[in-house]
């Protein structure tokens, strides 16, 4: 199945990890709406709106780059309309803004707590909110959210309780919307690395320029949504999927080539429970979880 002529739209898709899942989109030629903050650059951070809808427009897709606040209910209203008006009405949803600080309870000042949760768990639940009325127009209809597994495990608050409230919040819309849902035939799915993905923000907010040898390229993420907006959504929703592990399920068998330094041993991310191993053959192990 092709996503030519699909319609996107994709929350922080001006770098990272969502421009990489627009830009494997826009190789079918899909329209991608780029919903994101930055229209000027960035001085650490690579990346625009406007630099994304060129890189999708090359990439042999179309593009509509929007200013968008995912806290901000009137401008995601407002983009979401922008993107129906121009391309006729949307297909997939990708919740991929997040916000992210590892910093324990009285070291999370609450600015920085009601950022996480407005942009993660607040902006999910209202960037969903706005495409459902258009996605159960939609032929095979998909929202994703970038978001880990609902692993109640202790070791994942401890460190960074805000921080994990807020990403498990992504999730908990995964849960309920799946269920809520199911009848208009919407598929919901949560999608999350097993190891740290190489993005800028990574680099310079956690792991630095070696830890960044150690995590494999935003190509596996693109990969693995790629493959889930082709599944029939009837058939396939309320899943938590690790990237790899969904791969594998799909028939793909060489991880090496998605390892920035095939050299490095790779960085295990945060989030992936226990009970879900990598697959056969891949080895995870070497430094310490970083991933937004």
């Amino acid at each position: 199945m092709s996503l030519s002529g699909k319609t996107l739209f994709v929350t922080g898709a001006s770098r990272g990890i969502g421009l990489a899942i627009a830009l494997r989109a826009a190789r079918d030629g899909a329209n991608v709406a780029i919903a994101a903050k930055t229209a000027e650059p960035h001085p650490k951070l690579p990346g625009t709106i406007y630099t994304a809808a060129e890189e999708i427009e090359k990439a042999g897709g179309k593009a509509l780059p929007l200013i968008v606040d995912v806290r901000d209910e009137a401008s995601v209203m407002s983009a979401v309309e922008q993107t129906v008006q121009r391309f006729g009405g949307i297909d997939i949803c990708v919740n991929n803004a997040s916000a992210i600080s590892l910093t324990g309870t009285l070291a999370t000042d609450m600015k920085r707590y009601d950022l996480m949760n407005q942009i993660n768990a607040r902006g999910t639940f209202l960037t969903s909110k706005a495409c459902i009325p258009h996605l159960k127009r939609a032929a095979n209809p998909h929202v994703l959210m970038l978001s880990p597994p609902l692993d109640m495990s202790p070791k994942w608050f401890a460190g960074h309780t805000a921080y994990t409230m807020a990403k498990f919040g992504m999730s908990m819309c995964v849960l309920g919307m799946a269920a809520e849902f199911k009848a208009d035939g919407i598929a919901f799915n949560a999608l999350w690395p097993r190891t740290g993905i190489a993005t800028a923000a990574i680099r310079f907010a956690l792991a630095g320029d070696e830890g960044l040898r150690r995590c494999r390229t935003v190509e596996i993420m693109a990969d693995a949504a790629h493959a889930i907006f082709e599944k029939p959504a009837r058939e396939f929703s309320g899943n938590f999927l690790i990237d790899d592990s969904f791969l594998y399920g799909e028939g793909e068998r060489d991880f090496d080539k998605y390892k920035v330094d095939p050299t490095e041993p790779l960085m295990p991310d945060f989030f992936v429970p226990d009970s879900m191993p990598p697959p056969p053959g891949v080895v995870i192990g070497g430094g310490s979880p970083a991933n937004a």
